[in-house]
């Protein structure tokens, strides 16, 4: 049986397809750089990470945007030259007057030398691409408030949107009306929505047409896939999907999905991917293969299709980063622009350099390098080595959601910028920071610790992540515990975000001065 989530954590918005005997999902990314993330598997059970390809500014320019804004719901597909990937760029999503550009990249190797993008339009978000049996390609997205589906031809050669932009299906009724994806199969037009929202009540539904311009008939069925919201310990917020047919003909569906801990609504771990074994009915619906509606638990394995693990999934359960080569597994991610820029390798060989610069809720030059929480129960470390100046300089260790909500463990000083004499001899200070939507306080009384001496630190979510305790140690072996705190300020439903709790190596010095801590290495473990 296949286990779900198939990718843990925050991976949210699905796109899948098959190419030969491998499978590539793409995943939404939104203000987290590189943009969009991208999965390999042979069995459909199990997973790499392959590097991202929105890597360049010239791709993707998200500096100044808000928080869950830029990339939403690619698409990846394949059209037996090219990959191509299609995905929206947010700048801003407020008051429902969105700011929407959706380009289109392309590339012959999945895993690097995507193209300059292509701008198509800013008509809606979630754009898909459709390849039709005749050569024709399309692309799709939902309208702007929630208004149908809009369908519109692309010309490869011209690189441009060609033709009428035609509204060829409203919504089923369910509102928010999302997430289209097309396919042709047999003598029909499937098109393949998100509905309800996406929190509890998402849902996938399906209409049909035996013309791409419809008209659309809905299934009588619907939803096709959704939560049962009555009974915590299922999945939740089951939606937005895609779906892929095997070598031997069988049918999945992946989807996004949720875990909050039984008895809340606060989902730490944000909008993850599930897989789900499908069939088509007499009357050419689609349908689970188990029957119902619920997302599971768990799904068939694909028939035929041997098991093919990855080195990675050794690191599933335990990693631990020594900085030792001169790059960064491409599981770390940063905020709305490269590491490069911040970072260092080099300069000091088996440390990771991060010289400060803004501090954790500034929407542009944030100095943070992070990993996704991928479970409840998690223990994350590091150990860093800075010499502050000033109030305005600290380096430690980030749990966040986004720049309004976070906890900062992390080292500084006292004395102000432009009266302090730093005297070696004198402690430094040990802060734990808390920001609820922006409001920003001390937890704890501030700690003097050596100047000179190694700084260890630790959090470990509690109570099935509903907490977290947070824990400091001057030697690597005896660690104090300053706290224990509640995530809640960490998840989508007091955050109103899209994204999922990250642990970062994170330092800023608002000087101006880029004054750099040096991180010995990260380790996160499951617990």
């Amino acid at each position: 049986m296949i286990q779900n989530p198939i990718l843990p954590g925050f991976c949210p918005d699905p796109s899948i397809i098959r190419v030969g005997d491998d499978y590539y999902i793409a995943n939404s990314s939104f203000e987290w750089w590189p943009g969009v993330k991208i999965y390999h598997s042979k069995d459909l059970k199990h997973y790499e990470q392959l590097p991202s390809p929105l890597n360049r500014m010239s791709q993707l320019n998200m500096v100044g945007e808000g928080d869950s804004c830029g990339v939403w719901a690619p698409d990846i597909s394949w059209n037996g030259e090219y990959f191509w990937l299609i995905y929206t760029d947010v700048k801003t999503r407020t008051g429902g007057l969105f700011n929407t550009y959706n380009y289109l990249v392309k590339s012959k190797d999945i895993r690097g030398g995507w193209s300059e993008p292509v701008y198509l339009n800013s008509s809606g978000f979630d754009p898909s691409v459709f390849h039709d049996t005749d050569g024709k390609m399309y692309i799709v997205n939902m309208i702007n408030n929630f208004k149908g589906i809009l369908v519109q031809e692309y010309d490869p050669v011209q690189e441009c949107l060609v033709g009428e932009a035609k509204n060829v299906f409203p919504g089923t009724g369910r509102g928010y009306t999302e997430g289209p994806h097309i396919y042709h199969i047999g003598e029909y037009y499937y098109l393949l929505m998100a509905e309800g929202g996406t929190g509890y009540d998402h849902m996938v539904t399906m209409a049909r047409a035996k013309s791409i311009w419809g008209p659309y008939e809905e299934d009588p069925g619907n939803p096709v896939l959704t939560s049962d919201i009555e009974n915590p310990d299922e999945l939740q917020r089951c939606g937005h999907a895609d779906i892929v047919c095997t070598q031997n003909g069988e049918w999945y569906m992946v989807h996004l999905c949720s875990r909050p801990p039984m008895g809340s609504r606060q989902c730490v771990l944000g909008r993850e991917t599930a897989i789900q074994k499908m069939v088509w009915n007499e009357e050419g619906w689609l349908r689970m293969a188990c029957g119902g509606n619920f997302g599971q638990w768990e799904t068939e394995e694909p028939e035929g299709l041997a098991e093919y693990t990855f080195p990675e999934e050794a690191e599933k359960d335990y990693c631990r980063d020594e900085f030792d080569i001169e790059t960064l597994d491409v599981r770390y991610t940063s905020l709305r622009q490269p590491y490069d820029s911040y970072t260092s390798l080099t300069e000091r060989p088996g440390y990771l350099r991060l010289y400060g610069q803004e501090s954790l809720n500034s929407c542009y030059n944030v100095s943070l390098v992070a990993r996704r929480q991928m479970e409840r129960h998690v223990q994350v470390e590091t150990c860093v080595e800075f010499t502050p100046t000033c109030r305005e300089q600290m380096a430690g260790l980030a749990y966040m959601y986004d720049t309004g909500n976070f906890y900062l463990l992390v080292k500084t000083r006292d004395e102000e910028f432009g009266n302090q004499t730093l005297d070696l001899k004198s402690p430094a200070k040990l802060r734990l920071i808390k920001s609820d939507h922006f409001d920003v306080t001390d937890v704890v009384q501030e700690i003097s610790i050596p100047e000179e001496t190694p700084l260890f630190l630790r959090v470990v979510t509690t109570q099935e992540g509903l907490y977290a305790k947070f824990f400091y140690s001057l030697d690597g072996k005896e660690y104090k515990e300053l706290a224990e705190l509640p995530t809640k300020i960490l998840t989508d439903e007091q955050s109103d975000g899209f994204t999922g709790a990250h642990f970062g190596m994170y330092c800023h010095d608002m000087t101006g001065l880029r004054r750099y801590a040096d991180f010995d290495y990260f380790e996160m473990k499951m617990c």
